[in-house]
């Protein structure tokens, strides 16, 4: 099992940066690709990024246009999202989410384990 705690959303205006982190405990963090997946409100659950295990390889939803940035600290069992430039419709809540597959990139199916989520919300 992999315990999964995000943090770091909030109400940011438009325009406006977040790093958003996902704190893993249990098993070996560095042994899991993670990802990132948000779900805005009355819509399924997207894909935003994903990232090897070992942190060498990174994938983005094609909708980014570079906003987002992935990247993942093994040695203190943390990942992260950078995310510039918001706009309101980057407001969602969004998750964090680890895989025994050694490149899970947008198939939901792939991850084993899930937080909880962080809202984020992008308004004036």
């Amino acid at each position: 099992q992999v315990q999964l705690v995000e943090s770091g959303g909030g109400l940011v205006p438009p325009g406006g940066s977040l790093r958003l982190s996902c704190a893993a405990s249990g098993r070996t963090f560095s042994n899991y690709a993670m990802g990132w997946f948000r779900q805005a409100p009355g819509k399924e659950r997207e894909f935003v990024a994903a990232i090897s295990a070992s942190g060498d390889s990174s994938y983005y939803a094609d909708s980014e246009e570079g906003r987002f940035t992935i990247s993942r600290d093994n040695a203190k069992n943390t990942l992260y999202l950078q995310v510039n430039s918001l706009r309101p419709d980057d407001t969602a809540v969004y998750y964090c989410a680890a895989s025994t597959w050694a490149v899970a990139g947008t198939n939901e199916d792939r991850y084993d384990f899930w937080g909880q989520g962080t809202q984020v919300t992008v308004s004036s």
